[in-house]
């Protein structure tokens, strides 16, 4: 098993929790009030300015040319390509520039972004590629099984946010982000995986808490 297939496997329970989660699946079925969706949209927009940044430390801490290129495209896809869809639903729902970045992060999203900043900060580069994996991962994962519910793709409001995330480019960005996880995950020891484990299972566990966060609109 390679180094990805141990890491999801000691997450998959709390994944399965996402799937029924019932911001989740308000989006599936387009129930989801407006207001949730909202409140995630200004949240998600703080956190994926945090989020960019554990890229720009990888660019800091890659000894390789190569590498620090691959990060630094995963900076610019985060902030000048999965920001647009936030943009797009962002003007949708009214919320300005000035808004967003007047808005608070929530005591969830300041807890989650400070851990991965401080992985990246005391870790290496294969640290930073698990801290991120388990959100961009995790959200392909909820495309996929919410685009298998009729419909959910074409919902006039909701469809937008599923495609995002089953889209070739966002799949392609994932993939990358598995793949080199496995390249730097290489003959490492057991314990060197169970400090690697124990940085995806707690982010698997935000990214929980950040579902439930929205649906509570939890300050």
């Amino acid at each position: 098993m390679k180094l990805t297939d141990h890491l999801y496997a000691s997450a998959q329970k709390i994944w399965e929790g996402y799937h029924t989660h019932p911001f989740v699946t308000g989006i599936g079925d387009g129930t989801l009030p407006i207001e949730k969706f909202r409140y995630f949209m200004m949240q998600d927009y703080l956190y994926l300015y945090e989020y960019s940044k554990l890229f720009a430390l990888g660019v800091v801490k890659a000894k390789d040319h190569s590498l620090m290129r691959t990060f630094s495209a995963m900076t610019d896809s985060t902030l000048n390509g999965e920001m647009k869809t936030h943009q797009s639903y962002m003007a949708r729902l009214g919320i300005t520039e000035a808004e967003a970045v007047a808005a608070t992060p929530s005591l969830v999203n300041t807890s989650y972004t400070n851990y991965m900043l401080a992985v990246g900060f005391s870790g290496d580069v294969l640290d930073i590629l698990v801290a991120v994996l388990s959100c961009a991962w995790s959200y392909e994962h909820i495309g996929r099984r919410l685009a298998a519910i009729p419909g959910a793709v074409d919902h006039p409001f909701y469809g937008e946010w599923i495609r995002s995330y089953i889209s070739d480019d966002y799949r392609a960005i994932v993939q990358e982000n598995i793949d080199l996880v496995n390249t730097y995950g290489q003959d490492i020891t057991e314990e060197r995986y169970k400090q690697l484990e124990d940085i995806f299972i707690r982010c698997s566990r935000y990214e929980g808490q950040f579902w439930e966060m929205s649906w509570t609109m939890e300050p």
